[in-house]
């Protein structure tokens, strides 16, 4: 018995085989004269529905259609009610709906919003519309009596002349990494806040041995010593801040002075060159007048006293940054170095910060050279003085400057006396700054 059974399942399953594969032919080859088949109940036959035969109408496109009909003709209908009855709503009429064909999901379709004209509302808009553009017209309209004062103020040259731009004197420096655009002004900023902090004070009266004659001779000669050694600016600038500071805190014998000079332009080196005078080069600028060793005590003496404090806002640190403000040519350049450094050799010039002696300098180049403006916007924002506050010590520059052709201390003079320098020390000075009783307005 087993074994029949067994036969008639592989023989069952041996027909199944075979009719698999004949269904299977079969069917391969009716699909090769298959047409495109009718109306299977994809197309729906809707009322008052056009159908295009470029798309297949599914059940929801065709849903679709007859929503947008509906909502079509709901418009239609509320326009109609709302030219006849503004005072109430339009009433809508419910949409038709067909009956799903047996087998077809059910769709829901959610009426538009219906769309609701208020009369009296766009009349208010209208209204406040009107109201705006006679405001406007107000506004813009001149009254007699401003014309009229406007007249009368441009008749007395009395005019509101317009704000005057101030010019990015950083905008071609944008690619240069050394120029650091980006922190410039906060920078400068620290300069304004922390020059008080290494600013000498009044020492002269402090010390028996040495007066202003004296500190003037020294500085005259250091200026000697760097021009002949090729240092730059800044070690100059850096000299005298330590030897003023040196003398505001300590007091040094006569004979001791020019050591102090020398240690002070030696230290000087140290910080701001890259390849610094040695020792050895002192001792015989000196005519061996100190030894290697008091030199090298005399600059422990200093950074001892100094708290070792190198790193100061100089006038040399402003006067670049002023210069650049005023977009000079080299003639200004040379005339504010020349009236900076006269006012450097000068003991009067101590009672100012180092940036109004900067930006005075500056100020008074530009009167020499009668550049105009003599003081502009940029100026005042960059430097943060006005041409008033100025005034006092640019004339105390200006007066140097009438006074060193004929001094005996001419070192500053014959340097910039130089075709190099633009011989701007041979120029006439600001008279009009030495005029007794001269206002700030007149010039």
């Amino acid at each position: 018995m087993a074994s029949r059974a067994i036969l008639q399942q592989q023989a069952r399953g041996e027909a199944a085989m075979e009719g698999g594969k004949q269904q299977k032919k079969n069917g391969a080859a009716d699909g090769r004269n298959r047409r495109a088949l009718g109306d299977i109940g994809n197309l729906v036959n809707l009322r008052g529905v056009e159908i295009k035969a470029n798309r297949p109408i599914t059940r929801r496109f065709g849903a679709q259609l007859l929503a947008n009909k509906q909502a079509a003709e709901a418009a239609v209908g509320n326009k109609k009610l709302a030219c006849t009855n503004v005072a109430g709503p339009p009433i809508a009429k419910e949409p038709k709906r067909v009956p799903p064909k047996p087998g077809q999901k059910k769709v829901s379709v959610e009426p538009k919003p219906e769309e609701i004209i208020d009369l009296e509302a766009n009349h208010d808009k209208e209204i406040q519309r009107d109201k705006k553009k006679e405001a406007d017209a107000k506004r813009d309209s001149r009254s007699l009596t401003s014309v009229l004062s406007a007249r009368s103020k441009a008749a007395c040259g009395i005019t509101n002349k317009p704000k005057e731009h101030v010019f990015d004197i950083d905008a071609d420096d944008v690619d240069n990494e050394l120029a650091a655009v980006e922190y410039i002004d906060e920078i400068y900023k620290f300069y304004k806040s922390a020059e008080n902090e290494s600013r000498p004070h009044d020492y002269i009266d402090s010390q028996p041995e040495i007066n202003e004659k004296m500190r003037a001779i020294l500085v005259d000669w250091l200026i000697d010593v760097h021009t002949k050694f090729e240092l730059s600016i800044e070690t100059l600038y850096l000299t005298i801040n330590i030897i003023d500071r040196f003398l505001a805190i300590k007091t040094v014998p006569r004979k001791e002075l020019q050591l102090l000079g020398i240690s002070a332009m030696l230290l000087a080196s140290k910080y701001e060159e890259i390849y610094p005078p040695e020792v050895n080069d002192f001792v015989c600028l000196s005519d061996r007048t100190y030894t290697h060793d008091r030199i090298l005590i005399m600059e422990k003496r200093i950074l001892h006293k100094l708290e070792w404090t190198l790193t100061v806002p100089t006038p040399i640190v402003f006067l670049v940054r002023f210069i650049k403000a005023s977009v000079p040519d080299q003639d200004l350049e040379n005339m504010a170095h020349f009236l900076s450094e006269l006012g450097m050799m000068n003991y009067a010039t101590l009672m100012y910060c180092p940036s109004m002696v900067a930006a005075s300098a500056v100020f008074a180049a530009r009167c020499t050279l009668n550049k105009a403006p003599l003081w502009n916007e940029t100026l005042k924002v960059h430097t943060g003085y006005s041409k008033e506050q100025l005034m006092d010590c640019a004339r105390l520059l200006v007066s140097f400057h009438s006074n060193v052709g004929n001094g005996k201390l001419r070192v500053v003079y014959r340097k910039y006396s130089d075709p190099q320098k633009g011989s701007v020390a041979v120029l006439p000075p600001a008279k009009i700054l030495l005029l007794e009783g001269s206002a700030p307005n007149r010039v």
